[in-house]
């Protein structure tokens, strides 16, 4: 058990926060605050109970001097400050003496967020590194060090791993729902069903192995059962394929053939667009020049009867090209589907709660999971930097 935030006096304490403000911007405005608005728990938390908050995040990308001018955190400060309703001071520095200066002048209360922390990548790498120098140099401006990011929990760099090794630590509320909510896949009640969508079968290889032990059954869905369904022996026309997971599908099939479910019908098109003709059919019918688009109602009352007595579900990725329209259709049936079975159900992050947040039932499932590649490390069951190096009780 790791201790949280809460294990901690934080009364007159410099108390530095890792968060994940890596929110998208477009022409000089934050176009999503989710991530921004999931941090706030622990925030409050930190502030009503008298520390000096310290803020850290990434933002974006950092590999040339150039990419600094567009992944300044300056504009999540002025979010920030509205969303607290008390003024946040920016630093836009990740070191030095007017760094230094400001934490030392802040007061029980204060909030105060510094330079985007991957500035220090440029050059040298020194954050995603795990520079011993910078983590040891950015645990010296705190007291304590409270990891709230989970979408870096699968990574070791400075700002949190590095800080942890200095400073008596803890979770953020954040993070520890996170942990505490996959937490309830480890030794999942039965039966256990886990749905995978999306479209490289490549990216979820360590999610397969793992799972297909515990899962009572596999739906497959999405760009990855053409692989499947190629593997299988059937023509895909033009549909996705990732080739050189063929022979891990082969293998899947041949060692688990009750357990792995696949479409039996698809949504298939000539052109990939929403606005041309579609018509639905058999996955023995592909055309060479079909592209597929989405599950057919066959496959949905499939899944949805493959479902139905589930204890606990875990979910990652759509089940078609949810972004258009038309091919979002066998997701949204299945969502509708899962929010009334008196099941856990666990998105895992990315796509799938994109398409749950589209379609409107995102807050009606147990938990959408706020990390992506991190969700899936864990899902394959990989240890977390950002959560081993924390304290524990």
């Amino acid at each position: 058990m790791k201790k949280t935030i809460r294990d901690f006096d934080l009364k007159n304490k410099k108390v530095i926060i890792r968060c994940d403000f890596n929110v998208p911007i477009k022409d000089g405005k934050i176009i999503d605050d989710n991530r921004i608005v999931m941090s706030l728990n622990t925030i409050n938390y930190a502030i009503d109970n008298g520390a000096k908050v310290i803020l850290m995040s990434h933002l974006g990308r950092i590999k040339a001097e150039e990419d600094k001018t567009k992944n300044s955190l300056s504009l999540v400060s002025v979010r920030l400050s509205e969303l607290l309703n008390k003024k946040v001071l920016f630093i836009p520095y990740t070191r030095g003496k007017v760094l230094e200066d400001a934490i030392n002048s802040l007061n029980s209360g204060d909030v105060l967020l510094m330079e985007n922390t991957r500035f220090e990548d440029v050059p040298g790498k020194k954050e995603s590194g795990n520079d011993i120098e910078l983590g040891k140099y950015w645990a010296s401006l705190g007291d304590i060090f409270i990891n709230d990011a989970f979408g870096t929990a699968h990574r070791s760099h400075a700002s949190n791993v590095g800080i942890a090794t200095y400073l008596p630590s803890g979770l953020g509320f954040l993070v520890e729902n996170e942990m505490n909510n996959l937490s309830i896949l480890n030794n999942p009640e039965h039966p256990f069903v886990v749905i995978l969508g999306g479209s490289k079968v490549a990216d979820k290889i360590g999610i397969i192995e793992n799972l297909v032990t515990k899962a009572d059954k596999i739906i497959i869905g999405g760009g990855m059962a053409y692989t499947f369904l190629k593997a299988e022996g059937y023509s895909i026309g033009k549909s996705i394929l990732d080739s050189e997971s063929i022979d891990f599908c082969k293998n899947v099939l041949a060692k688990y053939p009750d357990k792995i479910v696949l479409p039996v019908d698809n949504i298939v098109v000539k052109e990939f667009s929403n606005d041309v003709p579609n018509k639905t059919i058999k996955i023995n019918e592909f055309m060479d020049d079909d592209i597929g688009m989405d599950i057919g109602m066959e496959s949905v009352q499939l899944f949805l009867s493959t479902l139905e007595n589930a204890k606990v579900i875990f979910w990652n990725g759509p089940l078609g090209v949810y972004e258009l329209s038309k091919y979002s259709v066998g997701t949204q049936k299945v969502l509708e589907k899962i929010v009334k079975l008196n099941a856990k159900t666990v998105l895992g992050g990315g796509d799938i709660v994109a398409a749950a947040s589209k379609l409107g039932y995102k807050d009606k499932v147990t938990h959408a999971s706020t990390g992506g590649g991190v969700t899936l490390e864990f899902m394959e069951g990989k240890e977390l930097p950002g959560v081993v190096s924390i304290m524990n009780k």
